[in-house]
């Protein structure tokens, strides 16, 4: 049985799961609008080791989402991952963010489109069939009345995650499903990781970087 700590801070949710194989033992999460990753993560790690009564010494693996997401999000739980691999001399995993953002929906439905906001009218997307597996790879794409139309004319098509919002105000085809609350969460990692782990699928520590798809966007402070 192989003991995962899987971290999640793409978006303003910062989510931490402590899992054995594919079971869940402790989970921690801030589903608030505001990022809290610097001041909760390493506190939401403790808790759930403390809950699970697992010292850090036996966990196997650290997981950690890869993107695309916050940029300073992405740079905080990367950082805290490798940390914990480099101190305990275990390997790091690297999730598919928008695939575990996709497995939330339970929906009978033909696509799943998991779609992440990324300033103005612009979302990171994927494509997944009902079975989650990638149709279409992840884009950085401006949306607009017509995006998506070749998925929603073939069937029901699922829109998850806070990019939704904007689809939802352009889209008007019958076969469109909005879910603009839900954000990626830790809880869904865990499969991810564990089938990665048994094939030995893990990053290199020193090098391992997240996935950005666009570069860091600085704005000016307003006076």
């Amino acid at each position: 049985m192989a003991i995962f700590l899987c971290i999640e801070t793409t978006t303003t949710n910062c989510s931490v799961a402590l899992a054995k194989d594919d079971m869940v033992v402790a989970f921690k999460e801030d589903m608030g609008l505001n990022y809290s990753h610097a001041e909760r993560l390493h506190i939401y790690i403790a808790e759930v080791l403390k809950e699970a009564d697992i010292p850090k010494s036996e966990i196997d693996a650290i997981a950690v989402s890869k993107g695309p997401g916050s940029y300073t999000g992405l740079r905080i739980g990367v950082s805290a991952a490798k940390g914990l691999c480099f101190a305990l001399n275990i390997p790091l995993i690297a999730t598919n963010t928008l695939k575990a953002l996709a497995m939330q929906v339970n929906d009978s439905c033909d696509y799943i489109i998991p779609v992440l906001d990324a300033r103005r009218m612009e979302v990171y997307s994927a494509v997944f069939n009902a079975d989650f597996d990638e149709v279409r790879g992840i884009k950085a794409q401006i949306v607009a009345e017509d995006s998506f139309t070749n998925y929603l004319n073939k069937g029901k098509v699922v829109f998850i995650g806070n990019g939704a919002a904007k689809l939802k105000d352009l889209i008007t085809h019958p076969n469109a499903r909005f879910n603009d609350v839900a954000l990626p969460s830790a809880r869904e990692m865990v499969t991810l990781a564990n089938a990665k782990y048994k094939i030995s699928d893990t990053e290199d520590v020193a090098y391992f970087e997240p996935y950005y798809l666009k570069d860091f966007y600085v704005t000016s402070k307003k006076k």
